[in-house]
């Protein structure tokens, strides 16, 4: 049903150290769902997405933590793809008559993946609703091996789902009235299909809270990079200056400031210039011999330093007043 009555899907992650039952509480949600397919992050990505394409089914994957996790690897545009329908893989393949064809894979649809870190490319980290395992002792009713009556079990709740399925294929859909707030709009976006189905308010006020410290979590992260660094220096020349322009001199003073006392560690004008153009995509002039960010760009800075977690926080409510908006 999520697959034709959302346009957009969260993935559900289980995250933490080994032995705190991420591959089990694989198995067990896995076999709950409509038409599963496991796989380990030990598999190639062709097999992934071309299954994906004919079953239409949910991708159960473990130990997902690739090797390269960056926006470049193959395997992580397809999870980025796969929460938005309308957003396909597409590959060229061989026929028999050793033609090349354009072929479009559908990748979007439910995912449940265990990992024991997180991916490098915030971008994904966005998609996920995560839930840590680890810090937290295993119930004792928990069985080492699974037992026989487990695959007959599940069968019965699929069924039982499926049945629900059925009888509310015409009354379920998006509702916007159940939309989390207080985060960031990729939250609100990637939630709704979840919270639309969740009839219980004080569980949708948790799932909200987690959100929340999650988005806290990631801003946290970003705020450690040298992106949230030269936003802080941009931020402060433009609060401290007495002219229109933040100056890259002023720029790189504050920049070279915040990293402490190694004078071999200082980078030159130059290199801040080039770093604000390349990694801010934020344009740089020349004004009366010096050059600058102009002041026309400081609502620019303002939202990315936002979004990096530098200074104080944009209030919640300041979301809610942009139902327009939406992030990359």
């Amino acid at each position: 049903m999520s697959r034709h009555t959302f346009t957009d899907l969260p993935y559900l992650r289980l995250r933490g150290d080994y032995g705190s039952g991420k591959t089990r509480a694989l198995q067990t949600i896995g076999s709950l769902c409509y038409k599963p397919f496991f796989a380990s992050g030990a598999s190639t990505v062709s097999p992934i997405f071309h299954i994906q394409d004919a079953f239409q089914g949910t991708l159960i994957l473990d130990e997902a933590d690739f090797r390269f996790s960056d926006a470049s690897s193959e395997l992580i545009k397809v999870l980025n793809n796969g929460t938005t329908r309308g957003m396909p893989v597409l590959r060229t393949m061989t026929n028999r008559n050793r033609e090349l064809n354009p072929q479009a894979f559908r990748v979007f649809g439910p995912k449940i993946v265990a990992m024991r870190e997180h991916y490098s490319d915030l971008a994904l980290e966005s998609r996920f609703l995560t839930y840590e395992t680890s810090g937290r002792s295993l119930r004792p009713d928990v069985p080492a091996h699974l037992p026989e009556v487990f695959t007959s079990e599940a069968r019965e709740l699929r069924n039982s789902l499926l049945a629900w399925r059925f009888r509310s294929r015409f009354s379920v859909g998006p509702d916007p009235s159940r939309q989390a707030r207080g985060v960031a709009p990729r939250y609100r976006q990637s939630s709704l299909a979840l919270l639309s189905l969740v009839d219980d308010e004080a569980l949708r006020g948790r799932i909200t809270r987690e959100l929340a410290g999650e988005e806290a979590r990631v801003l946290q992260e970003r705020a450690d990079t040298l992106e949230a660094a030269m936003l802080r220096a941009i931020v402060e020349t433009f609060e401290r200056t007495t002219g229109p322009h933040a100056s890259i001199n002023d720029i790189a003073t504050r920049f070279n400031a915040a990293g402490g006392d190694e004078p071999a560690r200082a980078m030159t004008n130059k290199w801040v210039g080039g770093f604000i153009r390349r990694k801010l995509r934020l344009p740089t002039q020349k004004s009366r011999g010096v050059y600058v960010v102009s002041a026309t760009e400081r609502a620019k800075v303002v939202a990315l330093a936002e979004r990096f977690g530098v200074g104080a926080r944009r209030n919640p409510q300041s979301y809610e007043q942009e139902p327009g908006r939406q992030d990359a």
